[in-house]
């Protein structure tokens, strides 16, 4: 069976930009600005704060897992107050992969494994849209274990640690998302896989992109009148079912380009074009450049 979700963190295809392990003190606050890369954190130890943008701080707390796939602008601080909202911390390396924070006098009170990663993916912003802005799990043994794992290989780099590092990020992510699945909030993906007549609908237009589901297909996949479907399927995913089949259409479509392997033809045929003119137009008009002209692109950059 097609699982829409593994398919989507295989086309991401995560890979580790950087891991440490961080220790902290008394009062500290330190912000990331614009990174634009997916964060991950656990605490093994003690208690701080996570704001992310300008919500509300989150209290986290020994054994939560938090997952942000596009971190812009988020705060870690401590729970003790910090002076200022001016005053931020510069973490001092105290050893290969550790570094501090706040009072270097006190002992430490907080235990944090922290990692950033990268989406080396074409098209990740719209694969990234689909999934939630922020993924806070609690009690994440599981978790836990996998960023463990995951900062000891990329510390360590034993041999063949990249291939066991980018499976690790991908169970990490699979592992995370599939968790949130069962307390989803905003509309995307994870929410219209929690419901069970959407997530048949979405695995249906998985299964085959070279055939065209239309919403009356589509609608009886999901045990659905026409009109209740479509509007349960936008509501739960955030976008109409053709703009879903659209948009990953043209995300396989990319990914085939990026090989270098396929002929216009072949691609057109794969991702449900009747030609490699229909196919031209409809990947012009969704992208702005033409399928040729971004195939070219891809291979200057091999």
């Amino acid at each position: 069976m097609v699982d829409p979700l593994s398919e989507i963190v295989s086309l991401l295809n995560p890979q580790v930009a950087f891991s440490k392990m961080v220790q902290g003190a008394g009062a500290w606050r330190i912000t990331r600005e614009n990174t634009g890369e997916p964060f991950y954190c656990v605490v093994i130890s003690g208690e701080c704060a996570l704001t992310l943008d300008n919500d509300q701080p989150r209290h986290l707390t020994a054994g939560d897992f938090v997952l942000i796939p596009e971190a812009f602008d988020f705060t870690f601080s401590s729970t003790a107050p910090v002076a200022g909202d001016d005053i931020h911390s510069l973490p001092e390396a105290i050893s290969a992969g550790r570094f501090r924070l706040g009072d270097k006098e006190q002992a430490a009170n907080v235990q944090l494994l922290v990692g950033h990663c990268r989406f080396d993916s074409l098209d990740a912003k719209i694969l990234v849209s689909l999934l939630p802005k922020l993924v806070h799990i609690r009690n994440a043994t599981r978790l836990t274990s996998l960023v463990e794992m995951l900062i000891e290989e990329s510390l360590a780099r034993p041999p063949g640690y990249v291939q066991v590092v980018r499976h690790l990020l991908q169970v990490l992510l699979i592992e995370a998302f599939r968790t949130k699945i069962n307390t989803p909030a905003v509309p995307g993906l994870l929410v219209g896989l929690a419901d069970k007549r959407i997530a048949e609908a979405i695995r249906t237009m998985h299964q085959d992109i070279s055939q065209t589901k239309t919403v009356a297909q589509l609608a009886k996949v999901a045990a659905l009148s026409r009109s209740a479907f479509f509007y349960r399927f936008r509501q739960t995913v955030g976008i109409t079912p053709m703009e879903y089949q659209v948009a990953w259409r043209m995300t396989i479509a990319k990914d085939l380009l990026k090989t270098q392997l396929y002929s216009m033809v072949q691609i057109a045929d794969r991702v449900g074009y009747k030609s490699a003119s229909a196919f031209s137009l409809a990947f012009t008009n969704y992208t702005g450049i033409s399928p040729s002209k971004f195939k070219n692109m891809g291979a200057q950059q091999l």
